[in-house]
Protein backbone atom coordinates (compact mmCIF):
# COMPACT_ATOMS: atom_id res chain seq x y z
CA UNK A 1 0.00 0.00 0.00
CA UNK A 2 1.63 3.65 -0.68
CA UNK A 3 1.94 6.38 0.77
CA UNK A 4 -0.26 8.27 -1.24
CA UNK A 5 -2.95 5.33 -0.46
CA UNK A 6 -2.85 5.58 3.13
CA UNK A 7 -2.85 9.48 2.99
CA UNK A 8 -5.91 9.73 1.10
CA UNK A 9 -7.56 7.19 3.95
CA UNK A 10 -6.82 9.57 6.28
CA UNK A 11 -8.49 12.58 4.31
CA UNK A 12 -11.86 10.07 4.59
CA UNK A 13 -11.05 8.81 7.57
CA UNK A 14 -14.16 7.41 9.81
CA UNK A 15 -14.56 4.44 12.30
CA UNK A 16 -14.14 1.30 10.17
CA UNK A 17 -15.46 -2.71 11.53
CA UNK A 18 -13.59 -5.46 10.35
CA UNK A 19 -15.31 -9.35 10.16
CA UNK A 20 -12.98 -11.95 9.68
CA UNK A 21 -11.21 -14.75 12.11
CA UNK A 22 -8.54 -14.84 14.84
CA UNK A 23 -6.28 -18.01 14.23
CA UNK A 24 -4.10 -19.76 17.17
CA UNK A 25 -1.76 -22.80 16.48
CA UNK A 26 0.69 -24.66 18.70
CA UNK A 27 3.46 -26.44 17.65
CA UNK A 28 5.59 -27.79 20.54
CA UNK A 29 5.23 -29.60 23.44
CA UNK A 30 1.91 -30.60 22.16
CA UNK A 31 0.30 -29.71 18.80
CA UNK A 32 -3.27 -27.26 19.52
CA UNK A 33 -4.96 -25.10 17.08
CA UNK A 34 -8.61 -23.39 16.88
CA UNK A 35 -9.75 -20.98 14.56
CA UNK A 36 -12.83 -18.56 15.23
CA UNK A 37 -14.99 -16.15 13.89
CA UNK A 38 -14.33 -12.43 15.22
CA UNK A 39 -15.27 -8.91 14.13
CA UNK A 40 -13.02 -5.51 15.66
CA UNK A 41 -12.79 -2.08 15.40
CA UNK A 42 -10.02 0.29 13.57
CA UNK A 43 -10.62 3.87 14.57
CA UNK A 44 -9.10 7.42 13.31
CA UNK A 45 -8.31 8.25 16.56
CA UNK A 46 -7.12 11.86 16.20
CA UNK A 47 -10.30 12.08 14.24
CA UNK A 48 -12.31 11.29 16.12
CA UNK A 49 -10.60 13.98 19.09
CA UNK A 50 -10.75 16.55 16.64
CA UNK A 51 -14.59 15.47 15.41
CA UNK A 52 -16.76 13.16 18.46
CA UNK A 53 -19.09 13.02 15.62
CA UNK A 54 -17.69 11.08 13.41
CA UNK A 55 -17.95 8.36 15.44
CA UNK A 56 -21.29 8.10 14.32
CA UNK A 57 -23.24 4.66 15.20
CA UNK A 58 -20.34 4.32 17.87
CA UNK A 59 -20.89 5.02 21.63
CA UNK A 60 -17.47 7.23 22.58
CA UNK A 61 -17.07 7.28 26.22
CA UNK A 62 -21.20 6.32 27.03
CA UNK A 63 -22.76 3.34 27.55
CA UNK A 64 -24.45 1.58 24.13
CA UNK A 65 -24.52 -1.92 22.72
CA UNK A 66 -21.55 -1.25 20.72
CA UNK A 67 -19.15 1.04 22.48
CA UNK A 68 -15.53 2.43 22.73
CA UNK A 69 -14.34 3.78 26.33
CA UNK A 70 -10.35 5.74 26.12
CA UNK A 71 -10.30 4.54 29.81
CA UNK A 72 -10.27 0.68 28.38
CA UNK A 73 -6.62 1.59 27.12
CA UNK A 74 -3.38 2.68 28.24
CA UNK A 75 -3.00 4.81 31.65
CA UNK A 76 -6.77 3.95 32.26
CA UNK A 77 -7.68 7.72 31.73
CA UNK A 78 -11.18 9.33 30.45
CA UNK A 79 -11.83 11.80 27.89
CA UNK A 80 -11.37 14.72 30.73
CA UNK A 81 -7.83 13.40 31.18
CA UNK A 82 -6.91 13.43 27.53
CA UNK A 83 -7.85 10.09 27.26
CA UNK A 84 -6.10 6.85 25.31
CA UNK A 85 -4.89 8.81 22.38
CA UNK A 86 -2.78 11.28 24.54
CA UNK A 87 -0.73 7.99 26.81
CA UNK A 88 0.00 7.05 23.21
CA UNK A 89 1.05 10.73 22.17
CA UNK A 90 3.15 11.00 25.66
CA UNK A 91 4.34 7.39 25.02
CA UNK A 92 5.55 8.08 21.33
CA UNK A 93 7.10 11.89 22.81
CA UNK A 94 8.90 9.82 26.02
CA UNK A 95 10.99 7.40 22.92
CA UNK A 96 12.06 10.39 20.83
CA UNK A 97 9.33 9.66 18.65
CA UNK A 98 8.20 13.37 17.20
CA UNK A 99 7.15 12.90 13.69
CA UNK A 100 4.05 10.99 13.66
CA UNK A 101 1.70 13.76 13.12
CA UNK A 102 -0.82 12.37 10.99
CA UNK A 103 -3.45 9.89 11.76
CA UNK A 104 -3.23 7.38 14.14
CA UNK A 105 -5.93 4.26 13.60
CA UNK A 106 -6.44 2.09 16.82
CA UNK A 107 -6.77 -1.58 15.86
CA UNK A 108 -9.50 -2.85 18.68
CA UNK A 109 -11.87 -4.86 20.49
CA UNK A 110 -14.91 -2.86 21.44
CA UNK A 111 -17.05 -2.97 24.67
CA UNK A 112 -20.36 -5.47 23.34
CA UNK A 113 -22.83 -5.07 25.88
CA UNK A 114 -20.77 -3.00 28.31
CA UNK A 115 -17.82 -5.65 29.03
CA UNK A 116 -14.57 -5.48 27.03
CA UNK A 117 -10.88 -7.69 27.10
CA UNK A 118 -8.64 -6.67 24.97
CA UNK A 119 -6.17 -9.17 24.58
CA UNK A 120 -4.10 -7.28 22.18
CA UNK A 121 -4.77 -3.97 20.38
CA UNK A 122 -2.49 -2.09 17.81
CA UNK A 123 -1.86 1.83 17.17
CA UNK A 124 -0.81 2.47 13.51
CA UNK A 125 1.12 5.82 13.91
CA UNK A 126 1.62 7.80 10.51
CA UNK A 127 3.13 10.66 9.00
CA UNK A 128 1.66 13.66 7.89
CA UNK A 129 2.15 12.22 4.53
CA UNK A 130 0.33 8.86 5.45
CA UNK A 131 3.83 6.28 5.23
CA UNK A 132 3.86 4.33 8.50
CA UNK A 133 6.15 5.85 11.37
CA UNK A 134 5.19 3.31 14.56
CA UNK A 135 3.48 0.96 15.40
CA UNK A 136 2.29 0.21 18.97
CA UNK A 137 1.40 -3.23 20.24
CA UNK A 138 -0.76 -2.93 23.54
CA UNK A 139 -0.98 -6.27 25.21
CA UNK A 140 -3.45 -7.35 28.25
CA UNK A 141 -3.18 -9.98 30.34
CA UNK A 142 -5.77 -11.72 32.48
CA UNK A 143 -4.17 -10.38 35.89
CA UNK A 144 -4.98 -6.99 35.25
CA UNK A 145 -1.32 -6.01 33.48
CA UNK A 146 -0.91 -4.21 30.26
CA UNK A 147 2.45 -3.76 28.19
CA UNK A 148 3.32 -2.12 25.14
CA UNK A 149 5.76 -3.31 22.42
CA UNK A 150 6.44 -0.04 20.22
CA UNK A 151 7.69 -1.38 16.75
CA UNK A 152 9.89 1.40 15.21
CA UNK A 153 9.99 2.41 11.69
CA UNK A 154 8.07 -0.75 10.38
CA UNK A 155 6.73 -1.34 7.01
CA UNK A 156 3.46 -2.91 6.18
CA UNK A 157 4.30 -6.64 4.91
CA UNK A 158 7.67 -6.62 6.46
CA UNK A 159 8.50 -9.51 9.87
CA UNK A 160 9.41 -6.76 12.67
CA UNK A 161 11.00 -8.81 15.82
CA UNK A 162 10.59 -7.68 19.57
CA UNK A 163 11.81 -9.83 22.73
CA UNK A 164 9.59 -10.91 24.54
CA UNK A 165 9.23 -9.74 28.00
CA UNK A 166 5.70 -9.46 29.27
CA UNK A 167 4.11 -12.50 30.82
CA UNK A 168 0.42 -13.89 28.67
CA UNK A 169 -0.43 -17.27 28.69
CA UNK A 170 0.65 -19.76 31.34
CA UNK A 171 2.16 -22.08 29.06
CA UNK A 172 4.48 -20.32 27.60
CA UNK A 173 7.61 -18.68 29.20
CA UNK A 174 8.84 -14.93 29.34
CA UNK A 175 12.03 -15.85 26.88
CA UNK A 176 12.16 -16.10 23.15
CA UNK A 177 11.08 -13.00 21.02
CA UNK A 178 7.89 -12.44 18.96
CA UNK A 179 7.66 -12.02 15.01
CA UNK A 180 5.01 -9.37 13.92
CA UNK A 181 4.07 -8.36 10.05
CA UNK A 182 0.93 -6.07 9.55
CA UNK A 183 -0.48 -5.98 6.26
CA UNK A 184 -3.56 -3.97 4.64
CA UNK A 185 -5.07 -3.87 1.09
CA UNK A 186 -7.36 -2.08 -0.73
CA UNK A 187 -6.36 1.33 -2.87
CA UNK A 188 -7.34 3.51 0.49
CA UNK A 189 -5.67 0.37 3.10
CA UNK A 190 -9.21 0.16 4.38
CA UNK A 191 -10.29 -2.74 2.40
CA UNK A 192 -8.52 -5.66 4.51
CA UNK A 193 -6.24 -5.80 7.61
CA UNK A 194 -4.26 -9.06 8.66
CA UNK A 195 -1.88 -9.18 11.59
CA UNK A 196 0.42 -11.94 12.39
CA UNK A 197 2.09 -12.71 15.26
CA UNK A 198 4.26 -15.90 16.37
CA UNK A 199 6.18 -16.62 19.31
CA UNK A 200 10.03 -18.46 18.90
CA UNK A 201 11.63 -19.72 22.13
CA UNK A 202 15.11 -18.72 23.46
CA UNK A 203 16.59 -21.02 21.24
CA UNK A 204 14.81 -19.58 18.26
CA UNK A 205 12.13 -22.72 17.64
CA UNK A 206 8.51 -21.95 16.39
CA UNK A 207 6.51 -22.43 19.81
CA UNK A 208 3.39 -20.50 18.62
CA UNK A 209 1.57 -18.99 15.12
CA UNK A 210 -1.45 -16.60 15.89
CA UNK A 211 -3.70 -13.87 14.59
CA UNK A 212 -6.30 -11.36 13.21
CA UNK A 213 -7.76 -10.55 9.79
CA UNK A 214 -10.58 -9.65 8.60
CA UNK A 215 -12.55 -7.08 5.97
CA UNK A 216 -13.41 -3.96 6.44
CA UNK A 217 -15.76 -1.66 5.83
CA UNK A 218 -17.49 1.26 7.00
CA UNK A 219 -19.07 1.39 10.60
CA UNK A 220 -22.98 2.03 9.92
CA UNK A 221 -25.86 1.26 11.12
CA UNK A 222 -26.16 -1.71 8.95
CA UNK A 223 -22.73 -3.35 9.74
CA UNK A 224 -23.07 -2.65 13.80
CA UNK A 225 -26.41 -4.47 13.96
CA UNK A 226 -24.67 -7.29 11.36
CA UNK A 227 -22.12 -7.61 14.31
CA UNK A 228 -24.17 -7.68 17.43
CA UNK A 229 -26.57 -10.12 15.79
CA UNK A 230 -23.63 -12.85 14.69
CA UNK A 231 -21.61 -11.57 17.72
CA UNK A 232 -23.67 -10.67 20.69
CA UNK A 233 -20.86 -11.98 23.59
CA UNK A 234 -17.89 -11.49 21.60
CA UNK A 235 -16.45 -9.93 24.79
CA UNK A 236 -17.82 -12.94 27.19
CA UNK A 237 -16.35 -15.23 24.56
CA UNK A 238 -12.84 -14.05 23.72
CA UNK A 239 -12.16 -14.91 28.00
CA UNK A 240 -14.21 -17.86 27.59
CA UNK A 241 -12.15 -19.24 25.06
CA UNK A 242 -9.51 -17.99 26.38
CA UNK A 243 -10.45 -20.00 29.64
CA UNK A 244 -11.47 -23.10 27.52
CA UNK A 245 -8.23 -23.46 25.82
CA UNK A 246 -6.10 -23.20 28.52
CA UNK A 247 -8.34 -26.53 30.21
CA UNK A 248 -7.54 -28.27 27.19
CA UNK A 249 -3.90 -27.24 26.84
CA UNK A 250 -3.88 -28.43 30.39
CA UNK A 251 -5.46 -31.49 29.96
CA UNK A 252 -2.53 -32.60 27.13
CA UNK A 253 0.10 -31.88 29.49
CA UNK A 254 1.37 -28.60 28.57
CA UNK A 255 3.88 -27.39 31.35
CA UNK A 256 2.15 -24.37 33.46
CA UNK A 257 4.44 -21.55 34.36
CA UNK A 258 3.78 -19.20 37.22
CA UNK A 259 3.80 -15.63 36.50
CA UNK A 260 6.64 -13.71 37.39
CA UNK A 261 6.99 -10.01 37.82
CA UNK A 262 5.69 -7.57 35.63
CA UNK A 263 8.74 -6.07 33.90
CA UNK A 264 9.80 -2.40 35.60
CA UNK A 265 9.32 -0.32 31.96
CA UNK A 266 5.70 -0.50 30.91
CA UNK A 267 7.63 -0.19 27.64
CA UNK A 268 10.00 -2.37 25.42
CA UNK A 269 10.74 -0.95 21.89
CA UNK A 270 12.02 -2.62 18.68
CA UNK A 271 13.23 -2.00 15.40
CA UNK A 272 13.27 -4.09 12.42
CA UNK A 273 16.25 -6.52 11.21
CA UNK A 274 17.49 -4.03 8.56
CA UNK A 275 17.85 -1.20 10.25
CA UNK A 276 19.41 -2.85 12.78
CA UNK A 277 24.13 -1.74 12.85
Amino acid sequence: MSRAAIADGMISARPQIGFGRVWHTRLRPQQHRFVVPTFFLLLPMRTLRANPQAAGVLALNRAGALAFRDADHGAGCGPEQGGALAWLEALLQAQGIDDADGEIWLQCYPRVLGYSFKPVSFWYCHRADGSLRAIVAEVNNTFGERHAYLLDRPRYGQELRADKVFHVSPFCTVQGSYRFEFGRSGADGLQGLRVRIDYHDADGAAVLFTGISGALEPLTARSRRRALWRYPLLSLGVMARILWNALLLWLKKVPFYSKPQAPADAVSRSIPDDHIP
